[in-house]
């Protein structure tokens, strides 16, 4: 089968399409025959080789999250799963494939009304944006910023913060079209990329959720009113400054909070109730996935040079 390989770490470049068996579905396992494979934040993070230091190695197959159809399951799994539409996680590998397999506990079946296009949108980015404001402790009223909302991740960050009674959602963009696109989605505030936006522009904000990290990270933690908490829930941008903390110490008396978020703390039954909860409300319409652009599978390397490039609104998503 064809699949994506990191040869080398660092630019797209050093993506390469390669002739691999198809893998054999292990006990507790599905076999899925892909139809839309998500191309994410965290996929170019590995390819540049951000990570290599925590064991991420070079070689392998990239990609986390596919779509498609059941075709073969392993020991112990419900024969009945083969033939059916579903979503699925594969770890942090095995994705950019036309073939991946997924534990029977990571998969889920697709609602009516959801395609797999849809699904890789939502199915991962949906579930950090939920937990990333849980974890926040957002309540209605509160002023909410997304940092970095032009990804999978901020714009449903943005749609579950205005449904949630948000008395603001402001959000950092490139451009004012994507500004007017985000407004479309619930954001009722546009700053740049640095925090600067119109007059009626919040000064400040109970909940930052930041999408982004980066260089730039200690100016949005100045932005937090007093008890006001910053989540991070991705660091596309890179690692903050080493000294980033000094901002909290410095604001010591306005009692601020900084936390991390991460998937791997919530249990996988919690997740994947969120998830279905989630694909239900986008199947009726109550929640909007936005697709940047399809393609195929070859042109993986052109999908992770427009995220380089800052080009992509919404997910990319690979076909094979």
């Amino acid at each position: 089968m064809k699949a994506v390989v990191i040869r080398e770490f660092g630019n797209p470049d050093g993506l390469e399409v390669v002739d691999v068996p198809a893998p054999v579905p292990a006990a507790g396992q599905v076999l899925i025959a892909t139809e839309a494979i998500g191309v994410g934040g965290v996929d170019a993070v590995l390819r540049r080789g951000t990570l290599s230091a925590f064991g991420f190695r070079a070689s392998g197959v990239l990609g986390s999250e596919v779509a498609g159809r059941v075709t073969a399951v392993g020991e112990g799994v419900d024969a009945s799963w083969t033939g059916r539409q579903v979503w699925a996680f594969t770890g942090l590998s095995g994705a950019y494939a036309e073939h991946a397999v997924a534990s029977v506990e990571d998969i889920l079946p697709l609602p009516d009304g959801l395609t797999g296009t849809e699904a890789v949108t939502l199915g991962s980015s949906g579930v950090v944006a939920h937990f990333g404001l849980e974890r926040a402790r957002f309540t209605p009223g509160e002023t909410v910023l997304v940092r970095g909302a032009a990804g999978s991740i901020g714009i449903t960050a943005v749609q579950l913060a205005a449904a949630g009674g948000a008395g603001a959602v402001a959000v950092t963009t490139s451009s004012a079209e994507r500004g007017a696109r985000l407004r479309d989605l619930g954001a009722t505030h546009v700053l740049d990329r640095s925090g600067k936006g119109g007059p009626d522009a919040p000064s400040g904000f109970d909940v930052v959720i930041d999408v982004a990290g980066g260089a730039q990270l200690p100016l949005f933690l100045d932005r937090l009113n007093p008890n006001g908490r910053f989540v991070a829930v991705g660091m596309v941008a890179g690692l903050p400054p080493a000294d980033f903390g000094m901002r909290l110490a410095l604001g010591f008396c306005r009692s601020l909070s900084f936390a991390t978020f991460s998937c791997d703390t919530v249990p996988g039954p919690e997740q994947q109730a969120v998830r279905s909860s989630l694909f239900t409300a986008a199947a009726r319409g109550g929640l909007r996935t936005v697709v940047h652009e399809v393609l195929p599978l070859a042109e993986a390397a052109r999908a992770h040079r427009a995220m380089d490039a800052g080009e992509v609104f919404g997910r990319v998503v690979l076909t094979p």
